[in-house]
């Protein structure tokens, strides 16, 4: 993405007539969307009829008591005993309103985002199907959706939104959700993965869904392994530094430090831990400089590759041996485990010993 970008949309909220009007649009143009706004607004008046039912409930209690105070019948003590109920009214008013308000505002957000969009040549869906990437947080669980999805529609095709899947079921069911950032390559590439130390989990373990051995991590030089864990397959160390030269380890540090990059096939792809702030101008200013930094020069970097196992640039393809890393084990999720184990038979042995 060569040309200049144009952030003024972002920055000029629209008018409450404008956001209906979009609004309106938008969900006449998706009759699932429709649907889906149908069931909140039935679940939005279910849920007030039974607070507006419960709190005259607890309510008309408070009202008798006021009654009585004015009246001389009853003393002002006795209504610290309805304080909570009144506590607990408030407190659900607020956050019906709070949660009007953010709905109010998530539509101006998308009809700025909209707005940019247009201004810059892009394609913006409010929700879209998951995309079929081959990186480590696609193709996982179901009711797989990409929310504020942007596309371009023609020169080097780059995608970025939020990701969202469900694992599990019941009790046990789980959404996921992740910031996204695919930049289509020229040239198909060795499948290799920067694993952000800045967003890892417990004892240094990685956030992403993916675990790959350990054997296949490669130390590069100076302070970067300070900010990633380079993964590579096995017998293309020499390949992976001729991608990550000084000048591009330096761009990731800087523009990139906060989160996982992946290059598999023919595909960068970045990740966020977090969802990105809706119609955020920093963020989307972020992720196209990255375009613009990391991946102009990882293009620039990998314009000649040719995997010397092929020995063939038309080709364009990479041996099997380096086309996916080898799936590891978590041996930090082993040892929380593990703890959770003794301290669980622990407490067995001391009750059968008492």
């Amino acid at each position: 993405m060569d040309r200049t970008i144009d952030y003024s949309p972002l920055f000029s909220p629209p008018n409450p007539d404008e956001v209906a009007a979009y609004r309106r649009a938008t969900l006449a143009a998706r009759p699932e969307a429709q649907a889906q706004q149908i069931v909140r607004i039935v679940s939005w008046v279910i849920g007030g009829g039974m607070a507006v039912l419960i709190g005259i409930t607890l309510l008309f209690p408070l009202v008798v008591s006021a009654a009585s105070i004015v009246s001389g019948d009853a003393d002002l003590i006795d209504l610290v005993g309805l304080l909570p109920p009144l506590v607990l009214v408030g407190v659900a008013i607020l956050l019906i309103v709070r949660a009007l308000h953010g709905r109010r505002h998530d539509w101006q957000n998308r009809l700025r985002m909209a707005r940019f969009a247009e201004a810059n040549g892009l394609l913006y869906s409010p929700q879209s199907e998951g995309p079929s990437y081959p990186g480590a947080i696609f193709g996982i669980g179901t009711s797989r959706q990409v929310t504020d999805h942007f596309r371009t529609t023609d020169d080097r095709f780059i995608d970025f939104g939020n990701y969202r899947y469900v694992t599990g079921s019941g009790k046990n069911r789980s959404t996921h959700h992740w910031g996204f950032l695919a930049l289509h390559l020229d040239r198909a590439l060795p499948h290799m993965l920067l694993d952000s130390r800045a967003n890892n989990g417990l004892l240094g373990s990685t956030n992403l869904p993916a675990v790959f051995s350990r054997e296949q991590v490669l130390s590069l030089e100076g302070d970067f392994d300070r900010h990633f864990t380079l993964y590579c397959p096995a017998e293309y160390e020499r390949d992976a530094l001729y991608v990550f030269t000084p000048d591009l380890m330096a761009l990731l540090i800087d523009e990139a430090a906060p989160f996982d990059v992946e290059i598999i096939d023919r595909w960068m792809l970045v990740y966020s831990a977090r969802p990105f702030p809706l119609g955020d101008p920093a963020t989307y200013q972020r992720l196209l400089r990255i375009v613009t930094t990391v991946g102009a020069k990882t293009l620039t970097q990998t314009d000649r590759y040719v995997d010397e196992r092929i020995g063939q640039f038309e080709a364009n393809i990479v041996a099997p041996a380096g086309q996916r890393l080898r799936r590891g084990f978590s041996w930090a999720s082993a040892a929380v485990i593990a703890i959770f184990v003794a301290v669980w038979l622990g407490g067995i042995l001391s009750s059968v010993l008492r």
